[in-house]
């Protein structure tokens, strides 16, 4: 047997899998569609250190480091909103850390796929400054 065809998962299985992903991770085009159509239910976090932020980040987004993410530094976030972290790109797992810290806060968070590195490479608008730093 292939290598791509061994040890295949049985449909029901998979679908549990892929429905668990769905629920914590989303992806730059639905963001971008939610962002324009004006949906609202969700903040999107940038995780990645402040200088970082500065230089670019998606349009809206809060700079809230992963490392300074606390009970304290995020008393002030919405409750019933979904939060989005994202880092640099696939490379990166600082969104997982953050949305691992959110969760244990007690925020429903998802990760955004691909990171801003992604983002970017989907011709996304992009934003620079440090207006909406938090922590």
């Amino acid at each position: 047997m292939t290598r791509v065809a061994a040890n295949p998962a049985e449909p029901s299985a998979a679908a549990a899998h892929f429905r668990h992903l769905l629920s914590v991770e989303t992806d730059p085009a639905d963001l971008r569609a939610d962002m324009e159509d004006g949906e609202g239910g969700f903040l999107v976090l940038d995780v990645r250190a402040p200088e970082h932020y500065a230089a670019g980040h998606i349009p809206g987004a809060i700079s809230l480091p992963a490392k300074d993410i606390t009970a304290e530094t995020t008393r002030d976030l919405p409750r019933g909103d979904v939060l989005v972290t994202y880092c640099w790109g696939p490379g990166c797992n600082g969104a997982d850390k953050g949305a691992l810290k959110l969760a244990e806060l007690g925020f429903t968070v998802k990760k955004l796929i691909g990171g801003f590195q992604t983002w970017r490479w989907d011709r996304h608008p992009v934003e620079t400054g440090t207006d909406q730093e938090r922590g």
